[in-house]
């Protein structure tokens, strides 16, 4: 996810960039529309655009570091596994309340124009539909409705032109556009990019509707006059486009601009190797990295092919499609078969389906428990013990010193996996000097220890 954020941000930063300092002043309204919106829409697809670039690359090797198992005091362990349950939901949630929040004002504000499109009289006008309110505003437009004052339509109080402005705005269809980055906004409310983006299209909407009546009417003084007339006049509506939209000196200076097609030409063509270089920075250079990773991650496998078929010889691999449990939660019974195999039988794609299974332990190394930590072991209500392979009550550890305790090791039982004579929420092992040294257990072994895996694809619960 911090990924996708990252690359889309950065790719709506550079093109909004390129659009402010290369298109907004020039007269190409109408691929300014286009590349606007293409900016959204590219930033969201890029970052699941991979683009594979096969080259030699001479990787140095890394040696195959196996650190020593690492234990957390118990009450580090508490927290580390709060952590992990508690930040993403608390994530999510405030995300979901917030998304939840602008959408439900969304609905309200779509419902609002519903309304008064239905309450209201109408009069078909063009490729557009007038809907005559009460209230004192100024034209404006959603979808092909175009809302204007019913006295002022009765008494011919609005002028031609601003019938135009508005028409090219139900047209064009110019609604859309703002619809589309009002959803953006519910999912991505957090990114301010989208303000920006909101305005910028907004006023090329203005733009495509000035440039329309100019041409139609040939009186750019006339029409400016209007606009600043109009101009202290507000509409509350989010999703319309309306007359009055920032009325301010680049409008009027853009009806008398005039722009070579050269230099349309030569920017649009620009735009080619700019973009090119965006996608080689976003896309190659990320997969590259991947390509160095895999490479050392598929040496680092082959120099443990020889051990890891020494380790699993002759051990059955069984994949079950489905299991349901029975009244013991780790007796459970599989149904359909979909593997039955020796290791040595497996075929590449199989071996993924076992992967989590297909590690080869290493040697462990002595480490004494702090005589606090063994204190806290006796918790009978923490921690369910074993000394040397064998279930005992936490009492026993008081026969033991810290340093009589060659090794040790623990791990978190969660609430589903608990039973009635464990219900602690950790489990701790403990092994003697004697037991760790008859055992070879600083040892790696050569051999799995099983006759055979058994992995179930979905288990049922009882």
């Amino acid at each position: 996810m911090e990924d996708f954020l990252l690359k889309s941000t950065l790719c709506q930063i550079i093109l909004f960039a390129i659009y402010q300092l290369a298109f907004e002043r020039e007269k190409m309204h109408e691929f300014n529309r286009f590349f606007l919106l293409f900016c959204l829409v590219f930033s969201l697809t890029v970052p699941f655009i991979s683009i594979e670039i096969y080259e030699e690359i001479i990787v140095s090797k890394v040696p195959n570091v196996v650190s020593s198992e690492q234990f957390l005091e118990p009450s580090n362990l508490i927290n580390s596994e709060k952590s992990e349950i508690y930040l993403p939901a608390i994530f999510w949630s405030i995300y979901g309340i917030i998304s939840s929040i602008l959408f439900f004002r969304f609905l309200k504000n779509i419902n609002q124009i519903k309304k008064r499109i239905v309450s209201n009289p109408k009069k078909k006008i063009g490729d557009g539909t007038l809907i005559l309110v009460q209230e004192n505003i100024l034209p404006h437009t959603f979808l092909n409705y175009i809302f204007i004052n019913q006295n002022d339509y009765t008494n011919r109080n609005i002028e031609q032109e601003l019938y135009t402005h508005e028409l090219t705005h139900a047209k064009q269809k110019h609604t859309l556009d703002i619809l589309f980055v009002e959803i953006l906004k519910i999912l991505f409310w957090f990114n301010p990019m989208l303000i920006l983006y909101k305005k910028a299209i907004q006023l090329n909407h203005e733009f495509l509707a000035d440039e329309k009546v100019i041409a139609h009417y040939n009186n750019i003084s006339f029409y400016q006059n209007l606009l600043l007339e109009k101009a202290c006049w507000k509409n509350n509506y989010h999703f319309v486009s309306n007359l009055n939209f920032l009325v301010t000196k680049k409008r009027l200076i853009m009806m008398t601009k005039k722009t070579s097609k050269n230099i349309i030409i030569f920017k649009k063509l620009a735009l080619l190797p700019l973009l090119s270089c965006l996608i080689y920075v976003t896309c190659i250079k990320t997969v590259a990295q991947e390509k160095k990773q895999s490479a050392e991650k598929k040496e680092t496998l082959s120099e443990n092919d020889k051990r890891e078929a020494t380790y699993f010889a002759g051990v059955r691999f069984i994949l079950y499609n489905s299991g349901i449990q029975k009244k013991n939660k780790w007796d459970i019974e599989g149904g359909e078969k979909i593997i039955d195999k020796t290791y040595e039988d497996l075929t590449p794609e199989e071996k993924k389906e076992f992967s989590m299974f297909l590690f080869i332990p290493q040697g462990f190394i002595k480490k004494s428990p702090t005589n606090k930590e063994l204190d806290d072991f006796k918790n009978s209500k923490k921690y369910a013990i074993w000394i040397d392979g064998v279930n005992v009550e936490n009492e026993q550890l008081n026969k033991f010193k810290a340093s009589e305790i060659a090794y040790f090791s623990g791990s978190v039982v969660l609430k589903n996996a608990r039973t009635k004579k464990h219900p602690q929420p950790f489990q701790y092992w403990f092994y003697t000097h004697t037991y760790f040294d008859k055992n070879e257990m600083a040892k790696a072994p050569e051999k799995y220890s099983g006759e055979k895996i058994v992995q179930f694809k979905n288990v049922k619960y009882k």
